[in-house]
C-alpha cells in the first residue's frame, strides 16, 4: 500500500463518505450490514480497519457496537472523528495506521472486525498476508471479520456499462478473467489496486489461517446495473427499496456472488 493510495484518499475523503449513499453503491452497504447481522455477535468491540471517513463505523455505532477506526489516510481519520462527533456518536478511538502494521491495536482485543478496503490496495501478496496476519492477531479466538476484495470477473461484466470503450482492445480487458494489478494513470478516477478472482481471494484467506464462514457478492443480483438502478431509485423509490431487500437475499447465492465487483468474505479466527 503506497503513498499513492494514501494521497488518493486524502483528496477524496468527502467523496468516499458520500459513496455509499449513491443508489448503486448502497447495495454494498446493505449487503455488508446484512452479513454482519447474520454472523457477528450482537454486542462487542469491533475494529474498522481501513474504515476511511467512517461510514461503516457510523452505522455500527448506531447498532450498539463499540468501535475503533483505523485508516491510512490522516484526512479520513480526522473527517471520521469530527463528523461522528457532530452526529453525537462516540467511538473508542480514531487511529492512523497501515493495515500491515497495526501495533496500535492490542492482541486479541476485538470481538469482530471489518477489513473493507486495504486488501485491494495492497498489490503485493506478501503485504496482503501481513495485513491478514495482523487481522488474525487483533481478533479474539472465534471472532468474525468481513474482508473485501475487488473481483475482476464482476468488473469485466460491469465494465460493459461503465467503460465500454475499453472493449475495443481485447488485450486491455482479457486480463480481467484473472487476478491483476492496476497501476493508476493521470486519467484514472481510482488508485493503485489489485483485483483477485474469488478462488484466489479465498485461497489467501485460508492460507492466512482463517475459517471461511461464507462469502457474498456485494452487489448481488443487481451487479453491473448501475444506470438502471439509479433510474429506479429516482422514478420509483418503493421499487428501489425492494431491490435493496432482494440484494440481501441473493448476495450469497452461488449464481451471483462470483460475478459482482466486490467480493465480501466472512471469516472466523479459529478457537
Amino acid at each position: 500500500m503506497s503513498e499513492v493510495v494514501r494521497d488518493h484518499y486524502d483528496r477524496e475523503t468527502q467523496q468516499e463518505w458520500d459513496r455509499l449513499d449513491r443508489p448503486y453503491r448502497r447495495l454494498e452497504l446493505v449487503t455488508t450490514l446484512h452479513l454482519i447481522s447474520q454472523h457477528f455477535p450482537r454486542r462487542g468491540h469491533l475494529a474498522d480497519i481501513g474504515g476511511g471517513p467512517g461510514r461503516y463505523t457510523m452505522e455500527l455505532l448506531r447498532m450498539g457496537y463499540r468501535m475503533t477506526l483505523c485508516d491510512l489516510s490522516p484526512s479520513c481519520v480526522r473527517f471520521a472523528e469530527d463528523n461522528l462527533t457532530e452526529l453525537g456518536l462516540k467511538a473508542e478511538a480514531f487511529l492512523c495506521a497501515d493495515a500491515r502494521e497495526l501495533g496500535v491495536l492490542p492482541d486479541e482485543g476485538f470481538d469482530g472486525a471489518l477489513m473493507m478496503g486495504p486488501l485491494y490496495h495492497i498489490v503485493e501478496r506478501a503485504g496482503r498476508a501481513q495485513a491478514l496476519g495482523e487481522l488474525q492477531r487483533i481478533l479474539r479466538p472465534g471472532a468474525p471479520a468481513v474482508v473485501a476484495f475487488l473481483n475482476p470477473w464482476g468488473i469485466l461484466r460491469a465494465g460493459l456499462a461503465e467503460f465500454p470503450e475499453e472493449y475495443a482492445n481485447f488485450t486491455t480487458v482479457e486480463p480481467l478473467l484473472r487476478d491483476l494489478v492496476q497501476e493508476p494513470t493521470e486519467e484514472d478516477s481510482f488508485t493503485e489496486a489489485v483485483f483477485l478472482t474469488p478462488p484466489q481471494a479465498l485461497t489467501e484467506l485460508r492460507t492466512a489461517g482463517f475459517e471461511l464462514i461464507t462469502y457474498a457478492g456485494a452487489e448481488a443480483f443487481a451487479a453491473g446495473m448501475r444506470s438502471e438502478l439509479t433510474g429506479i431509485a429516482t422514478a420509483d423509490p418503493p421499487a428501489y427499496e425492494n431491490v435493496l431487500r432482494l440484494a440481501t437475499e441473493t448476495c450469497e447465492l452461488p449464481q451471483y456472488r462470483d460475478s459482482t465487483e466486490h467480493l465480501h468474505a466472512v471469516v472466523r479466527k479459529p478457537l
